[in-house]
């Protein structure tokens, strides 16, 4: 019997790539560049299975088409804004994502960023590497204690529960978060967290917040103009969710006017491309998309998605499916 054909759409970790050729007919894109719209409706005509990245455009568009081959999207991440579920789902096509493997890591890269934004390390580096460093004084780049303080987080599925156990166990720092649905009172107890009710308090009672939230339509810009302006001026605001999150603009212009104190982000609305007004912003330490990059996490990213290909192609339910 033949091994079902299954187009990867970016170089994975050898070792995964290697485990993938031995259960399917693989496709590897040697040129490791994201996959257009045209790209996309070729590959669903003409492979069983599809493993796309969030640099793969699976809009509304993408899915215009007629014989499809694809049954399956085994997706290379936890997030799935990049895929229009309403049409993989009108198609057919099964849709899976790799939860769970990438949380420790993706918490790990926001709490660098917190720590690099509170404590100006960006601008420190720059300094040193112009040779402008003049010497140790005491009002020389006077950052934010992170110890003790508060943190809010916005979003509190795996990642957002990993960011609260290393900051509030490892910096004793106070937990507060914004979900849209009632976290249990376990959960909350466990951090001795409080949930609020809005965005908007959340940023008047927090020294930094943190994003762990889906992207996606529902949540585009998410933090805007309007409730940065109710944030504290000491905040330091993170991004290691997805860019549409965070209207761009309006934190550029937050961090210009000091209407909050830094931000550290990790994902971009556009990425690769990143919008020029954030590029005049010393405030802000800027990382190209890190948070799963360790070898441990990619490899199991992708032998998270071989598992639920595998699964889906025996017949069984995979264990991460979205639709």
């Amino acid at each position: 019997m033949s091994k079902p054909r299954l187009l990867i759409t970016r170089r994975w970790p050898k070792a995964v790539e290697e485990s993938a050729m031995e259960h399917f007919d693989v496709t590897l894109n040697d040129k490791d560049i994201p996959l257009d719209i045209e790209d996309m409706r070729h590959a669903l005509k003409s492979y069983d299975a599809i493993s796309p990245t969030v640099t793969d455009i699976l809009n509304a568009k993408a899915f215009e088409v007629e014989d499809v081959s694809c049954k399956i999207l085994c997706n290379y991440g936890v997030g799935y804004s990049h895929i229009d579920l309403p049409s993989a789902e009108k198609l057919g096509i099964c849709v899976t994502n790799t939860p769970d493997v990438l949380s420790d890591c993706t918490a790990d890269i926001a709490m660098t960023l917190m720590l690099m934004a509170a404590r100006r390390a960006g601008e420190g580096e720059r300094e040193l590497r112009a040779k402008k460093w003049d010497g140790w004084r005491p009002t020389h780049m006077i950052g934010a204690k992170v110890t003790g303080k508060t943190l809010g987080i916005i979003g509190f599925g795996r990642i957002g529960q990993a960011m609260a156990s290393r900051c509030h166990f490892g910096f004793g720092m106070k937990i507060k978060i914004f979900s849209r649905s009632q976290v249990s009172a376990e959960l909350l107890k466990r951090y001795n967290a409080e949930q609020f009710s809005s965005v908007e308090a959340l940023l008047s009672e927090s020294d930094f917040i943190s994003l762990h939230c889906p992207g996606g339509t529902s949540n585009r810009h998410l933090i805007n103009a309007s409730n940065l302006a109710q944030a504290r001026p000491e905040l330091v605001l993170i991004n290691t969710a997805r860019g549409e999150v965070v209207d761009e603009v309006a934190l550029a212009n937050a961090l210009e006017n000091r209407i909050i104190k830094a931000a550290g982000l990790d994902v971009f609305d556009g990425e690769p491309s990143i919008n020029p007004v954030l590029m005049s912003s010393p405030n802000l330490v800027m990382l190209p998309h890190l948070g799963s990059a360790t070898r441990e996490t990619r490899e199991e990213m992708g032998f998270r998605a071989l598992e639920n290909c595998k699964a889906f192609f025996k017949g069984e339910t995979p264990l991460d499916k979205v639709v």
